[in-house]
């Protein structure tokens, strides 16, 4: 089975640009979870313009028996109330920490790591990650190299989170085969790593049904944007259901 993890950052935002406490995330969380949905995704970033400190440890006390993904930049530094990405995993206690390698100047994540250069960065900080008890996904582009992904596997991560954004813009484009086949190769390789494979990133109801056939041993899709903006038509509780039927399905 694959897991739905439902990113609940874009409720901090709209609670954010009111300077306000509504929208509130934590109970858009409740209602994912009471949707059914398999985990709840949060990504601080170090200037909290959306999930914001005190989130990350409000969401984590009303998950019960969901997973807990926490996304984010592990070089970032202290800034502010913000303790650092390891600071908060070791206090949250996720089920799955998710390294991504973005900053402030991206609106959002729009590259995975290059491990040629960044696996030795990264070890230290994996094996730290791990030490709390939590699995460690590295976010990676579609056409990551096998010699890459071995390389994630040395430095002991569990799982890549393959980049979907090339994916999902081929498919609103209706050429969609040759983004399809680089997540493919990649989810296979790393597979034959012993890595574990998560997707993410601009998935929605259209497109999330080819990339699951296509991957049939996906583990967790982490999806949010498209999501939150579905839901604002047929409500969250539905667009939830709405995907797991799609995951369940193909």
């Amino acid at each position: 089975m694959t897991a739905l993890s439902v990113n609940i950052n874009k409720i901090a935002v709209l609670r954010n640009s009111r300077g306000h406490e509504q929208p509130d995330p934590v109970v858009a969380a409740r209602v994912a979870i009471e949707a059914g949905c398999q985990g709840i995704t949060v990504h601080p970033r170090p200037d909290q313009r959306h999930i914001r400190v005190d989130d990350v440890a409000r969401v984590a006390a009303i998950l019960g028996h969901v997973e807990y993904n926490i996304e984010g930049n592990p070089f970032a530094p202290t800034r502010g109330t913000y303790p650092g990405y390891l600071a908060l995993v070791r206090t949250a206690q996720p089920a799955q920490a998710t390294l991504v390698p973005d900053g402030d100047a991206q609106i959002t994540s729009d590259h995975g790591f290059d491990l040629g250069r960044d696996a030795t960065l990264l070890q230290p900080l994996v094996h730290e990650l791990k030490s709390t008890g939590c699995r460690v996904s590295l976010f990676v582009d579609a056409g990551t190299s096998a010699a890459d992904l071995e390389r994630a596997a040395k430095i002991g991560a569990d799982r890549i989170e393959i980049y979907t954004e090339p994916y999902a813009r081929a498919y609103a484009n209706g050429d969609y085969g040759r983004e399809l086949e680089a997540c493919v190769h990649t989810a296979e390789s790393a597979r034959a790593c012993g890595l574990g494979v998560n997707a993410g990133h601009d998935l929605n109801q259209r497109n999330l049904g080819a990339l699951k056939r296509a991957i049939p041993f996906l583990a967790e899709v982490s999806i949010g944007h498209a999501l939150i903006g579905e839901a604002l038509y047929e409500g969250l509780a539905i667009t939830v259901r709405n995907y797991l039927e799609i995951l369940a399905s193909s």
